[in-house]
């Protein structure tokens, strides 16, 4: 965990405009408590893509209003509610996600993020710190503090500190995205086989501009 603290203190030595993506996840919520010690009004982008659950949204609003923190919502500006039915979730992460994020993204230099590279065999090669190319050819430097961290080590340190989680852990979903593409794990030794109904690993937005 020092290691983790040490990668956020080097990165924010260097940063002129920070912030964290988070989802609210468990990683999401230990990411940015510590985060918060060291920038406590490190801007939090949430990206509110219609699709989520109610639990989400009103943990996301519990904890920002319980910590103070600096959320900022994005939004498609032309959103479409239904199109990962009508066309394809691919569609749908690009319009309510990519879009809006790397948009976003724009405005910032230091990118912090609760991957793991546990989580995933696209995020094994993950790197605590690498630059991350936008669509526009800007640079950002995205930072994964707990890249070496395992699920145990996040709720270890959720619990030493006291940290509430989502409930919807407590139903056994173990990776939450948007209500629609989210279900209970198919595969339990696979966390993340309840997204997108195994379709695919990403939704697009740790994906950088030249491996599209």
């Amino acid at each position: 965990m020092t290691a983790a603290q040490d990668v956020i203190r080097n990165a924010l030595t260097g940063a002129n405009a920070p912030c964290v993506t988070s989802s609210f996840q468990a990683e999401c919520v230990v990411l940015t408590h510590m985060l918060r010690g060291e920038r406590p009004d490190i801007p939090v982008l949430f990206l509110d893509t219609f699709h989520h659950f109610a639990e989400t949204l009103k943990y996301r609003d519990d904890l920002t209003r319980g910590w103070g923190l600096n959320l900022i919502n994005l939004r498609a500006p032309e959103p479409r509610v239904g199109l990962w039915q009508a066309e394809s979730t691919e569609a749908c992460c690009a319009r309510h996600k990519v879009g809006p994020l790397f948009s976003a993204l724009e405005r910032y230099d230091v990118w912090f993020t609760a991957l793991r590279r546990d989580q995933s065999p696209s995020r094994a090669g993950l790197q605590e710190v690498e630059p991350f190319r936008l669509p526009s050819g800007k640079t950002v430097q995205r930072v994964s503090p707990l890249a070496g961290w395992t699920a145990k080590d996040v709720w270890a340190y959720a619990k030493q500190h006291g940290i509430p989680l989502l409930p919807l852990y407590e139903l056994g979903y173990t990776s939450i995205g948007c209500e629609p593409c989210t279900s209970l794990p198919l595969d339990p030794s696979n966390p993340r086989s309840g997204r997108w109904q195994g379709q695919k690993l990403e939704c697009g937005i740790h994906i950088q501009a030249n491996e599209r």
